[in-house]
């Protein structure tokens, strides 16, 4: 399993890394989409430079990722990331859902190695520090 988690770690890394750097340079084409809501929120969120937010997370977590430091961080922004890529396929372009299930399993592949860093994070009652 330790092995799994390494592979999904680092093509998990390599995805996000890639998308984040394709967010800022757009060395990777792709056709608008059909959808006139899809357009109207990519228009928005390009018009207010909101997009850079989102790319710049997926370039820190691919990056963390691909290091080997800081993972359990790396997961926490990617699940944001994740679900919001998930919640747009799923409400406005459900036809090209398939690359964010693909990096959905990849993200839960790795969590399911470090997930004792996230002992207490998902504790229901987790006891205060003083």
């Amino acid at each position: 399993m330790k092995t799994v988690s390494i592979i999904a770690r680092y093509l998990l890394g390599l995805l996000f890394t890639v998308f984040g750097l394709n967010g800022f340079l757009n060395f990777i084409h792709q056709p608008p989409p059909t959808n006139p809501l899809a357009i109207q929120f990519f228009v928005a969120i390009s018009a207010s430079h909101f997009a850079a937010f989102f790319f710049a997370v997926q370039l820190i977590g691919g990056l963390l990722l691909l290091s080997g430091f800081f993972v359990p961080l790396a997961l926490i922004l990617l699940a944001a990331e994740l679900y919001n890529i998930l919640a747009f396929h799923l409400t406005l372009a459900p036809a090209s859902i398939a690359p964010a299930l693909l990096a959905s399993v990849l993200w839960v592949l790795v969590f399911l190695q470090y997930r004792a860093s996230f002992k207490d994070v998902l504790a229901v009652k987790p006891m205060a520090r003083e």
